[in-house]
């Protein structure tokens, strides 16, 4: 502590600013003001010490004379002295410090008092205590998930920063008070129950063991959380310790991806009924018309016979050929209905979409050990599409490709990419390692009922081309020279669209 001037001040506001334990002396050695950390040392109040010489009122230091040159050094030097140890008796034993005196000087460069300082001399296992301690503190203020520290009562021993933020209360509004206001009920009721079960029986329901429960804040507010709960003992006391992860993210993330999953499977149920309405029209249409014209060939032939049944056969065999027509126009109407692909398109960002679409289709692939890479045209990010159908594209084609890999033996390797390709359309291909394609299997890969698995129904791809060329696209299947298949297909870009709407 260097000599310092100082100008006529409130000696309590003096102490106050020092950092160690201290003693405020007059030149002549009176006590003129003390420290509340020095008056805890020799266990007495201020007024057993005021007005009072230093050598009275530290009788029991040792060795009182070495104190006594110091200070005398001090005002005869007018610079700070450092003393070896010096000890003090004291309710909690003989306690060592390092004492330093130093003056503090008046305008006129006498000194003015002197203040007495010490400094506990810690022994190596109070340096690891006071090390431990420190590190302690710098977890608690730098650990990422939210951590706590209980007693056996379950009283709040620390909070980490995290922790303070997560439930909303500092730690000095929760120290020593009960874990359980950190919890709604029922948790809270049953929480004091459970600690004492453990104590009695020692039997583990949670220690070492993660679970979700609820938490709650200052605010009265509720949030799901992982809890991971360890035990600490020390001496005959136990501690425990609480891990928590905030689970709100997480939720949300989950419920938009079955949101997501739920209306890419509506829509793919929808346009499989779709398609294969389309198709069985197409395919019921050719045998109606046939049995139409069979039934007016038979009236024609009725038409030459006489007789009382003659007419009555003519008749119905007329009505037949006539619902058969009509069964036919129905069929036709229909199959225009389900061709015109009504679908709500607007501008959509490319890698958001294909982002989306691949959380709900790479499910299980990494367990499967398929390496998955993006490689995204920045020239290529608006396209006009509908969302959902689209999304319902690159699903198929991802699970597709998935399913492949997977039962073919080698690498597996799948690649999402986009281009922005010389028609001014935008390419979008799903490309992977797996078996690839017969030639004659990939002629007629996206026609209804063509399929190369053994449980599939062969509607998939095809339903992926009727999405495709409903937004004026295209969609093609290309062999990988070292191997494997690319699905290839086209969206026509976000701007072109966006400048035709501007125009109008």
């Amino acid at each position: 502590m260097p000599a310092k001037i100082v100008q006529p001040t409130d000696l309590a506001a003096l102490v106050a600013a020092l950092p160690h334990a201290a003693l405020v002396l007059s030149p002549d050695r009176t006590v003129l003001a003390a420290s509340d950390s020095y008056l805890e040392i020799l266990a007495v109040p201020f007024d057993a010490v005021a007005g009072r010489g230093v050598g009275e009122v530290l009788a029991a230091c040792h060795p009182l004379e070495v104190l006594l040159s110091s200070l005398e050094a001090v005002l005869r030097t007018r610079q700070p002295h450092r003393m070896q140890s010096g000890a003090f008796q004291g309710p909690g034993g003989r306690s060592s410090f390092d004492v330093v005196n130093a003056p503090a000087l008046s305008a006129d460069g006498s000194v003015r008092w002197i203040i007495h300082s010490v400094d506990p001399v810690r022994s190596p296992a109070q340096w690891a205590l006071q090390v431990a301690e420190a590190r302690l503190r710098s977890i608690l203020q730098t650990v990422p998930d939210a951590m706590l520290i209980i007693d056996e009562r379950g009283r709040i021993e620390s909070l980490s920063t995290t922790a303070e933020r997560l439930f909303g209360y500092a730690m000095g509004e929760v120290a020593g008070k009960n874990i359980k206001m950190l919890m709604p009920s029922p948790y809270r009721d049953q929480h004091d129950g459970y600690l004492e079960r453990y104590l009695t029986t020692a039997e583990r329901h949670i220690i070492g063991i993660g679970r979700i429960v609820t938490g709650q804040r200052k605010d009265g507010t509720t949030f799901p959380m992982h809890l991971t709960v360890g035990e600490l003992r020390s001496a005959d006391r136990h501690y425990f310790t609480g891990f928590i992860r905030d689970l709100t993210e997480q939720q949300i993330t989950e419920g938009r991806l079955k949101e997501l999953q739920s209306e890419v499977t509506h829509m793919s149920r929808f346009t499989a009924l779709g398609e294969m309405a389309s198709t069985l029209a197409h395919e019921m249409n050719q045998p109606l018309t046939a049995i139409a014209n069979y039934l007016k060939g038979c009236h024609r032939l009725l038409e030459r016979m006489d007789g009382d049944s003659t007419d009555v056969l003519r008749d119905a065999v007329g009505k037949a050929a006539d619902q058969a027509l009509r069964a036919g126009d129905i069929i036709r109407r229909l199959r225009e209905f389900v061709s015109r692909g009504e679908s709500d398109r607007r501008i959509e960002n490319l890698p958001k979409l294909i982002e989306d679409a691949s959380t709900l289709a790479l499910i299980g692939a990494k367990e499967n050990g398929v390496a998955v890479s993006f490689r995204l045209d920045p020239d290529a990010a608006l396209v006009f599409a509908d969302r959902i159908q689209i999304q319902q594209v690159l699903v198929n084609l991802i699970r597709n490709a998935i399913e492949v890999m997977i039962e073919s033996a080698g690498r597996r390797e799948l690649e999402i990419s986009t281009a922005a390709v010389a028609d001014g359309t935008i390419e979008v291909a799903v490309a992977d390692t797996g078996a690839g394609l017969a030639p004659e299997i990939a002629a007629h890969l996206f026609q209804p009922f063509v399929t190369t698995k053994s449980k599939g129904m062969g509607l998939g791809l095809s339903i992926c081309r009727t999405i495709v060329e409903a937004h004026g696209g295209r969609i093609w299947v290309d062999a990988r020279p070292e191997g494997g298949t690319v699905f290839r297909f086209t969206l026509r870009p976000g701007k072109e669209e966006e400048e035709a709407t501007l125009d109008q």
